[in-house]
């Protein structure tokens, strides 16, 4: 799928334009269980297309629907969110470490169209109409069990194709509940890679428990037209190697 072409972000700088099919865009690593994972830009497309077509044909979502994401930073995450995006929702993502807030528990009693969250947040995830929990697997199996109430995100996303023919999302479209269009996120997304400093062709390693919000570690980078390697629960003494063996050019966060 051309990201580009499918979501609100179309425009010049577009954040999705150098998005290579054939080259990886994002590398996940989770040192806490030794998970290494890589996506083209061909395949994070697939996933992405998927989703938009799960909530397009499958749900009859569209623009001026909303979804809420709970999910920490994860290539799933990123999936997601630009599916979400490609369909045209407005799409907001939810801290996951900050369930027990007020501002947070205010955020996610507002009921929305769609809701994705993990197992272990299921109790706490988003109100939504529908709701999906992703196990976030490392080879993205489906939960061997489902609470009820919610959906599995893996189990009902591999049924859609992975080419997306959905309508072009309108002029003006909110990209986000409080009304931010795709246009002024794109914007933001490539101040942020102004302010640090990326390029095309970085190789951006993240420290996902620094730069959770997903306009640091997904949009930031890919406006940039950099690819990622993020890294959860980063351990410090493999970071060196890591930059090394990753050809890594600039290091955020750690």
């Amino acid at each position: 799928m051309d990201i580009s072409a499918k979501t609100g972000f179309g425009k010049d700088p577009d954040i999705f334009a150098t998005v290579t099919p054939d080259r990886p865009v994002i590398t996940y690593y989770d040192d806490a269980t030794g998970e290494r994972t890589e996506l083209s830009g061909a395949t994070l497309g697939n996933w992405a297309a998927k989703t938009a077509n799960m909530l397009v044909d499958g749900y009859g979502l569209g623009p001026g629907d909303r979804a809420a994401v709970m999910l920490p930073p994860h290539w799933q995450t990123a999936a997601v969110l630009i599916g979400a995006w490609t369909a045209g929702l407005a799409a907001d993502w939810v801290e996951p470490r900050f369930v027990d807030l007020a501002s947070t528990r205010a955020k996610l009693a507002v009921p929305v169209e769609v809701g994705f969250t993990t197992v272990a947040l299921a109790a706490d995830g988003p109100a939504a109409t529908d709701r999906f929990l992703l196990g976030l697997d490392p080879m993205a199996l489906p939960l061997r069990e489902v609470p009820a109430g919610f959906l599995d995100y893996v189990a009902e996303v591999r049924q859609y194709g992975d080419r997306f023919a959905g309508a072009p999302i309108p002029a003006g479209a909110a990209a986000s509940s409080d009304g931010t269009t795709f246009e002024e996120w794109q914007r933001l997304a490539q101040a942020m890679a102004d302010e640090y400093d990326l390029h095309r062709g970085d190789r951006v390693l993240v420290d996902a428990a620094d730069l959770a919000n997903p306009v640091h570690w997904l949009l930031a980078p890919f406006a940039a037209g950099a690819s990622i390697v993020l890294c959860a629960n980063l351990d410090p003494a493999k970071l060196s190697a890591r930059v090394e063996t990753e050809r890594v050019t600039r290091v955020l966060g750690s």
